[in-house]
């Protein structure tokens, strides 16, 4: 079955613009990882909706006074009753193990760049395997303490790798957190 033909593409436009209901979202979700359909038409989505982000916001969102006569009439249109869109509340991504001592919280990916922003949380003594960059690397240290290769880095520091240098060892004695931006395409050695 294809997208189009999919009883929850609308739902899916709804949710990529942000209004629906939590638990609607949540539902959505749900579809979303078994439909492969859905999930192309949400992908296809995604370069109208970032154009969108430069606009203002009072553009992009109704007034509470217009979301409330509107739900208030499609109540009365469908003989139902009055569904306003939640608040969508930001919720932080996770911490997710990665390695051993390693942990990764996603915050942002461009599959057009096969760029990831992340914040990184290395535990005392743990160490990222050695990699060569396939892009720019750039890391801010924002607490502990980092050795790259023979270069220690405290908080505050910067470090930006070019593509095709490597990283022999990474690694922390105290442990550490960094916000870091690199390449997917990295290869590990």
């Amino acid at each position: 079955m294809r997208a189009e033909h999919c009883e929850r593409v609308e739902q899916v436009h709804a949710y990529a613009l942000d209004a629906l209901m939590p638990a609607h979202a949540a539902e959505v979700e749900t579809h979303l990882a078994s439909c492969e359909e859905c999930r192309e038409q949400l992908e296809s989505l995604r370069p109208a909706l970032d154009a969108l982000v430069a606009w203002p916001t009072d553009v992009l969102r109704p007034t509470a006074s217009l979301q409330l006569r509107l739900a208030h009439r499609i109540a009365a249109e469908t003989a139902s009753e009055p569904v306003l869109p939640a608040m969508r509340q930001w919720s932080e991504p996770p911490w997710r193990q990665v390695a051993p001592g390693i942990e990764c919280k996603l915050l942002s990916r461009d599959p057009n760049t096969n760029l990831v922003s992340m914040l990184v949380r290395l535990a005392a003594g743990a160490e990222y395997p050695p990699h060569i960059h396939a892009g720019v690397e750039e890391l801010h240290l924002l607490d502990g303490e980092l050795w790259i290769d023979d270069r220690k880095l405290r908080p505050g520091d910067y470090n930006r790798a070019e593509p095709g240098t490597d990283d022999k060892r990474v690694w922390s004695e105290t442990g550490c957190t960094c916000v870091l931006i690199t390449s997917t395409l990295d290869t590990l050695l």
